[in-house]
């Protein structure tokens, strides 16, 4: 498993995560892909399974990188940390490593949201800060309300099949040291195999690629998010076989041509 620096911050984790929206796997997949390297799992208040996530790892806390997020609706001051209180108490944890907001919330000042996730660092209750679903103007607003504590990831929707995020946020990302966070990298699993979901064009493109490096189609749809500079992936699987699968898209790397066969094939 290769590893990324969490945005400007030193601190190195997995390229390849394990998501965990609507994830139904109990512990073998979770703890099969923390044994390959995977470390970095990531949830979410809103999944609630944080406490089936928490069981999970509870033996294993000291070796992941543990992320979540708040609510979007939970986002002035005394919900995100009662939220935050919550979420330790279901991931049976003293710390969560990366507190995210889930998606933006336009009624809610985002000053007085950053002045509390910032309290939960002073407080030792949070490591680093991140967000999820934030436009650039939106990154942008929550950086200038920060008073001591960096922005470190961005979590958003990118794939083969959804790159919106290269014509603006990813440039912007990595030029401010934000490390952006893939999550759907495999689009529904609609990159894994399942040549009825893609165009003929970019099938052939994508089984030709694989074939080459004689991966899998799903390794080498991770293995082209991960070979973005600043960009790790989070894919989400309810078994060992898959999550074994998922983990081998790292310690690789598509050669520039084989990511401009597929960048041309799925061009936006």
């Amino acid at each position: 498993m290769d590893y990324k620096e969490l945005g400007n911050t030193g601190e190195m984790v997995s390229e390849i995560g394990l998501g965990t929206w609507k994830y139904r796997g109990g512990a073998d997949p979770l703890l099969r892909g923390v044994a390959l390297g995977a470390t970095f799992i990531d949830g979410a208040e809103m999944y609630r399974n944080e406490d089936e996530v928490g069981q999970a790892i509870q033996e294993l806390r000291q070796q992941v990188f543990l992320a979540t997020k708040v609510l979007g609706s939970h986002l002035r001051y005394d919900q995100v940390m009662r939220a935050a209180e919550q979420s330790l108490q279901r991931l049976k944890t003293d710390w969560i490593d990366l507190y995210q907001i889930h998606y933006p919330n336009s009624s809610v000042p985002i000053a007085e949201t950053m002045r509390a996730m910032e309290a939960l660092v002073d407080a030792g209750m949070v490591r680093y800060i991140g967000v999820s679903n934030f436009s650039t103007s939106e990154l942008r607003a929550a950086q200038a309300a920060m008073a001591h504590n960096p922005i470190v990831s961005n979590q958003v929707l990118y794939s083969l099949k959804a790159r919106r995020i290269e014509e603006e946020l990813l440039p912007y990302c990595q030029e401010n040291h934000i490390t952006i966070i893939a999550f759907t990298p495999l689009a529904d699993g609609s990159l894994a195999a399942a040549s009825r979901f893609l165009p003929d064009r970019r099938m052939k493109a994508l089984e030709q690629v694989a074939t080459q490096v004689n991966r899998t189609m799903a390794q080498v749809a991770l293995n082209w998010c991960t070979s973005r500079p600043n960009v790790i992936a989070i894919p989400k699987s309810n078994s060992v076989a898959r999550t074994e699968e998922n983990c081998a898209a790292s310690g690789w790397r598509l050669s520039p041509e084989q990511v401009r066969t597929l960048d041309d094939a799925f061009a936006k």
